[in-house]
């Protein structure tokens, strides 16, 4: 079939779809609703057939015509309120029979997601009315303007010492640690404080264990009868450290992750074994009542943390400019206090081009992991308090241990 045979058929596939959910919503009778199965059906047609004839000019003008049909059919409307609905569905229809033209896909993607938006009208509703709270809703505003207003108004590129920092990134990091709270939240609200936060915790590792502990240090002090559960959930997060850094160094030199195959396994021992431990604990007893669920966000958490990034980023990249190479593993230690898994990919990849030996990487690697702990230690007594700090030190330790006792025995063997 021939690329315009293939768009216009997409573009009737598009109102037919449409059409049938409209169909079922404009009931029977003469008070019928104005548009169903047929009217989408050809009003997409219309909009492919206007793009292959006419171009942009024909399909304003047929456009202009489809909108005065659908104001006309809402002013000629017996209902007490129609509602506008339909008719900017109808009007959506028109424009991607024409985008189908163009953009196949593109229009099939939009055409689906319009029909499910379209069939979900209660369950939207009732979100917006009943489910969602005034402050809940004031939270996801300020989550969509950092990440669809202020983030693409970042520069992106590199600034200060050997272009070491980024600001793009740097708020980047924000909004992924809101998006991590927001995914607690949920995860609370849905599967309820015992089992969400724990799942949050591990998966919030992924992103960044740092964020997470001190997260979960955050929410130990808002709500003291979650604290052993908001503990499991940050060592949890160190389950996942463990795993990504394997991947990351992996990814970039076989050799060095050779060299941290044993520390590794016996940190990530370590890690699991403290946070089931803990996990048991808390689970085993009686599931914690909270008045309030609290906040979906916390900007000045998020904010906190892109700041102290930042400052580190900096002094690394102060470092690695004046030293160079000779400062591998000095630099990568000071890039660990905000993130191991970027200085331990600094590290391998020197490996990986010849710069360095795998075991001076291996080293620098976990001498990133050990101020990177350092700085999750630092943050949990900072913003957890001493109560959530005193408990979450002993696995942090033991994950260290397990690191470089690991490493010792593959230096022996």
């Amino acid at each position: 079939m021939s690329d315009p045979a293939i768009g216009l058929l997409v573009a009737l596939g598009v109102g037919l779809l449409l059409g049938v959910e409209r169909e079922r919503r404009k009931g029977r009778g003469p008070g019928r609703g104005p548009a169903g199965i047929r009217t989408f059906a050809l009003v997409a047609l219309l909009g492919g057939l206007s793009y292959r004839v006419g171009g942009v000019a024909v399909t304003a003008v047929a456009l202009g015509i489809v909108g005065l049909a659908a104001v006309a059919a809402y002013v000629t409307s017996d209902e007490e309120d129609p509602g506008l609905t339909t008719e900017i569905a109808l009007l959506v229809d028109f424009l991607l029979g024409a985008l189908a033209q163009r953009d196949t896909g593109l229009a099939a993607g939009l055409g689906v997601g319009t029909a499910i938006v379209l069939s979900q009208r209660e369950h939207l509703h009732a979100l917006a009315r009943d489910t969602l709270s005034e402050r809940e809703l004031h939270d996801g505003l300020l989550f969509a303007a950092c990440a669809l207003i202020v983030l693409p108004l970042v520069p992106d590129h590199g600034i200060g010492p050997n272009h070491s920092l980024n600001p793009a990134t740097i708020w980047r990091l924000v909004v992924i640690v809101m998006a991590m709270q927001g995914a607690g939240y949920i995860a609370m609200r849905a599967m309820g404080p015992r089992y969400g936060l724990l799942l949050t915790g591990f998966l919030g590792g992924f992103v960044s264990s740092t964020a997470t502990i001190a997260l979960m240090g955050k929410r130990a002090v808002d709500e003291p009868p979650m604290r052993r559960l908001a503990t499991a959930a940050g060592i949890a997060s160190s389950m996942a450290t463990v795993v990504l850094l394997a991947a990351v160094v992996g990814a970039a030199s076989v050799p060095v992750l050779r060299d941290l195959a044993l520390p590794l396994i016996l940190a990530g021992l370590a890690a699991t074994g403290y946070a089931v431990a803990f996990a048991l604990h808390a689970v085993s007893r009686p599931e914690p009542e909270i008045a309030e669920p609290g906040r979906a966000f916390d900007l000045k958490v998020a904010l906190l943390l892109a700041a102290t990034v930042t400052v580190v980023l900096l002094i690394a990249g102060a470092l690695n400019a004046a030293l160079g190479r000779a400062g591998l593993i000095i630099g990568t230690a000071v890039a660990g206090f905000a993130d191991s898994q970027s200085a331990a990919i600094s590290a391998a990849t020197l490996t990986h081009a010849g710069s360095v030996p795998a075991t001076t990487a291996a080293v620098a690697t976990l001498t990133a992991l050990t101020t990177n702990t350092l700085s999750k230690a630092a943050l949990a007594a900072g913003i957890g308090k001493w109560r959530y700090a005193l408990a979450i030190w002993p696995g942090l330790a033991l994950i260290l241990a397990g690191a470089w006792g690991g490493f010792a025995i593959t230096q022996v063997v």
